[in-house]
């Protein structure tokens, strides 16, 4: 027998209009969307009703699996947490971010990362997570290690997306000295002497190591269809590059000019939601909400705060005049899932998988009451 479930007297957002009506699912994808009133099923008294929410790029795990300095929690149980958290803002499909190569600000020893996404996959077997997981590999080009831990992923089914960064200074986002000091020197506490062999070494690291691990990655995610992404474009050379790898996801660039010419390129740029939520960036580059306003704003990320994704998305729509908020849902759920070429979701249509969640928009700042993931009630 079908498993049916049906929605009614909910304001439905579309790609491209908002209707008030009904939604039924049978077998865990939506059969039929009705405008109009109905008596039938879930009433959700005029609650929003959205796509599942499609998250491209999070570290928020880090902070489960590592909650103090020095402090592991147990791998499945911080897997478990996170995705709860995970859930309950919204997200559907979750691409969580593990970093390859050392990298200074981690402090993560050799084989985290992968006991970690083996954690993922056990809590995944077990049906303890109630969102879609999937691997996102932040690849720092310039560490002389970065291959070394590419390769314990190399065959892992579920690596959809590889980034690839560089934090050297004078690299994309530190290119000014001025917020790599605050960021390392200042933060860290190094003394002068300190911080001057530091920058010495990564320069020469990134001088080294850059190109040749750039390429090798590269190579290995166009054979296997995994989407390359870029991280930090600041300059049309960087763009340049970019296209020519075939990078189809521009990440955090921090110029107006890099993500015009990232996007009129045909490449996704994507901003953080908590850009949006707080008004700018926390490291002093571009406003995500320039983008949006400027219409070169295609994704968004809720980067390290999981409920700033939907809150962001509601915000566009109601100060922004150019973006109608069925324009803004689409930057947090229809395009990041075509980016990365997941047909299936994104979107309210009939045949897609019901990843749907209802919201309730209180006085600006939106609540998630229910989340359905393939027609299944998960929050």
């Amino acid at each position: 027998m079908p498993t049916e479930t049906n929605f009614s007297n909910a304001r439905i957002v579309l790609a491209d209009r908002i209707v008030e009506g009904s939604v039924r699912i049978v077998d865990g994808r939506i059969a039929d969307i009705d405008a109009g009133a109905s008596r039938t099923g879930e009433d959700f008294g005029g609650d929003y009703l959205l796509p599942g929410l499609v998250e491209l790029h999070t570290d928020h795990l880090e902070g489960h699996f590592a909650p103090r300095p020095g402090v592991r929690w147990n791998a499945v149980a911080a897997v478990q947490a996170h995705d709860a958290q995970i859930a309950t803002s919204g997200i559907t499909t979750v691409f969580d971010c593990l970093r390859m190569g050392s990298d200074e600000d981690g402090g993560f020893a050799p084989g985290e990362m992968r006991l970690l996404a083996d954690a993922i996959e056990t809590a995944q077997a077990d049906g303890r997570l109630r969102a879609d997981h999937f691997l996102h590999l932040r690849c720092e080009v310039s560490s002389p290690d970065v291959l070394a831990s590419f390769e314990g992923f190399r065959d892992d089914p579920r690596v959809r997306i590889a980034s690839l960064m560089d934090h050297a200074p004078g690299q994309r986002q530190f290119q000014t000295m001025g917020q790599y000091t605050l960021y390392y020197k200042t933060k860290r506490g190094l003394t002068d002497d300190q911080f001057e062999r530091f920058v010495t070494q990564r320069q020469e690291q990134s001088a080294r190591y850059s190109a040749p691990h750039r390429r090798a990655i590269g190579e290995h995610c166009r054979a296997a269809g995994v989407t390359l992404a870029s991280h930090d474009d600041a300059t049309l050379a960087h763009v340049d590059e970019a296209v020519g790898d075939g990078v189809r996801l521009a990440e955090f660039p921090t110029s107006v000019e890099a993500a015009r010419a990232s996007h009129e390129a045909g490449m996704s740029v994507l901003m953080g939601a908590p850009n949006v939520v707080r008004g700018g960036s926390h490291s002093g580059n571009i406003a995500a909400r320039d983008l949006a306003e400027a219409g070169i704003l295609d994704v968004l990320s809720s980067d390290y705060v999981p409920s700033s994704l939907l809150q962001a998305a509601f915000r566009l729509a109601e100060e922004v005049d150019k973006i109608s908020l069925p324009q803004a849902v689409a930057l947090v759920s229809a395009t990041p899932a075509r980016t990365v070429g997941m047909e299936d979701r994104g979107q309210i249509e009939a045949g897609r998988r019901a990843d749907l969640i209802r919201v309730d928009n209180m006085a600006g700042l939106p609540v998630v009451r229910s989340v359905w993931r393939e027609g299944r009630r998960v929050a």
